[in-house]
């Protein structure tokens, strides 16, 4: 089924925003964003969600970078919202358990799987960000599961955000107006906890934010030693739990650890 088949008023259930300068339109079909380097064959991984009776297709670009390929905590956050979204509800305050009326921001979205399946899954709106050069990949992949999110009344816009550059891209985002600051319930990542050079701008994004009531869940696989200076700082910034863990992949000595962040209590008269 195509995009356009989805709903007889031609809505696709989801909006696409890109960087104005790049000039496209939001009408753009898959087939005319979807262009790759001759020679790099693209792979499609399928997603069943059993608990609403939808399969996502996700377009992998492995030779244009990490971005443009899955990875294990995306899987696995994928796996826990679709056999216990009330886990990760629970993490929300109460009065921001609203469904379907959740909004949601994804951080360093990759291929899309992460926020494409919480739209499909929780009937939210769902903004899913990168940088500029993943986005054409993004917006291909909202597409191609256009009719699964709109099934549930769910919504994605596909943005840019870079990370420590969070306040130049945050104008609109999340349906907010240009004036406005973006809110959000919940913001969501995979994998991303990678690159050290990219600790202190993430968690700067991460500070703009999750404020307030505002919750960041992280499924996070530990690969390097590194990662803990990530945690130590984080920790000093806000109160890190653990949510769900799963066992070990074959072959390896660690599973996927799913954190729930939150802004640390200020100090009476801090």
């Amino acid at each position: 089924m195509k995009a356009e088949e989805c709903d007889d008023d031609g809505e696709i259930g989801f909006l696409a925003v890109l960087r104005r300068e790049d000039g496209r339109s939001h009408g753009e079909k898959p087939e005319e964003m979807g262009n790759h380097s001759p020679g790099d064959e693209p792979e499609q991984r399928h997603y069943e969600l059993g608990s609403i009776g939808a399969v996502l297709t996700i377009r992998q670009l492995p030779s244009q970078g990490l971005s443009f390929q899955l990875w294990p905590a995306a899987s696995s956050l994928v796996s826990l919202l679709d056999q216990n979204p009330s886990l990760l509800l629970a993490s929300l305050p109460t009065s921001r358990r609203c469904l379907p009326n959740l909004n949601i921001l994804e951080l360093g979205a990759g291929t899309g799987l992460v926020g494409i399946a919480a739209a499909a899954v929780l009937g939210a709106r769902v903004t899913i960000t990168d940088m500029s050069h993943v986005l054409p990949n993004l917006l291909f992949n909202a597409q191609a599961n256009a009719c699964a999110v709109a099934a549930r009344g769910g919504v994605v816009e596909v943005r840019q955000l870079e990370w420590g550059r969070h306040e130049e891209d945050a104008a609109g985002l999340g349906g907010a107006s240009e004036k406005d600051a973006p809110a959000f319930d919940l913001v969501m990542a995979s994998d991303v906890v990678y690159h050290d050079h990219l600790f202190d701008p993430l968690l700067q994004t991460l500070q703009f934010f999750v404020t307030g009531e505002v919750v960041f869940v992280l499924a996070h696989l530990r690969r390097w030693k590194k990662d803990a200076v990530f945690f130590r700082k984080a920790r000093k910034l806000f109160e890190v739990s653990v949510i769900h863990t799963d066992p070990p992949l074959p072959g390896s000595r660690v599973g996927i650890t799913v954190y729930r962040f939150v802004q640390k209590a200020r100090a009476a008269g801090g």
